[in-house]
């Protein structure tokens, strides 16, 4: 068992430590901080319907996946969604994992609309709560996700381990990377 958990650890330290190095912490992304609260108001739940908000505060203990995405960007449909609809199968039941998907508008406000989270959640047939994020006029109406986790654009993925920590905070990632850094982070959170 110890050596079953060294092993993790060693995985996600060189996992994390080449995604450092992928990443220029300099203009983007906030990995290795704090999560900062979500501020997203307009939510859906895995059913489709409205839901009371929802925030990072609601999953202490949890691995939380956030996926930002827009209704019309092509990397979010071709990359995006797909990733995150494996993942979702693949944990399936594993309540210390949270999948989450919100609308991080800051262009195309016209499209980009609180009617399209229904729609991309039933194409992708994801069961999982969804948020609208279109900022407010503090963020001069750009994602408040998108702001305070310094994202690029979308598609965006943080990944938050169960202490609060971003871990993994930038343009896509591939299922195999994220898969194994839930599990690590999962093994690890259990300590």
């Amino acid at each position: 068992m110890l050596l079953q958990k060294m092993i993790w650890i060693v995985l996600l330290w060189f996992v994390s430590t080449t995604l450092v190095q992928a990443q220029d912490l300099e203009k983007l992304g906030i990995m290795g901080l704090q999560a900062p609260s979500w501020e997203v108001e307009k939510w859906i739940d895995g059913n489709g319907d409205e839901m009371a908000t929802i925030d990072l505060k609601d999953f202490e203990g949890k691995v939380v996946y956030l996926y930002g995405f827009q209704s019309w960007c092509p990397g979010c449909h071709k990359y995006g969604f797909p990733s995150l609809k494996a993942l979702t199968e693949e944990f399936k039941g594993n309540e210390e994992v949270v999948f989450v998907a919100v609308q991080t508008v800051f262009e195309g406000h016209h499209t980009n609309t609180k009617n399209k989270l229904r729609k991309m959640q039933e194409k992708y047939d994801l069961r999982i709560p969804f948020g609208h994020d279109s900022g407010d006029k503090t963020t001069r109406n750009r994602s408040k996700i998108l702001t305070n986790y310094r994202t690029g654009g979308t598609p965006w993925v943080v990944i938050i381990d169960t202490e609060g920590t971003v871990m993994y905070n930038d343009f896509h990632i591939e299922v195999e990377k994220a898969s194994k850094m839930i599990r690590a982070l999962v093994m690890m959170g259990g300590k």
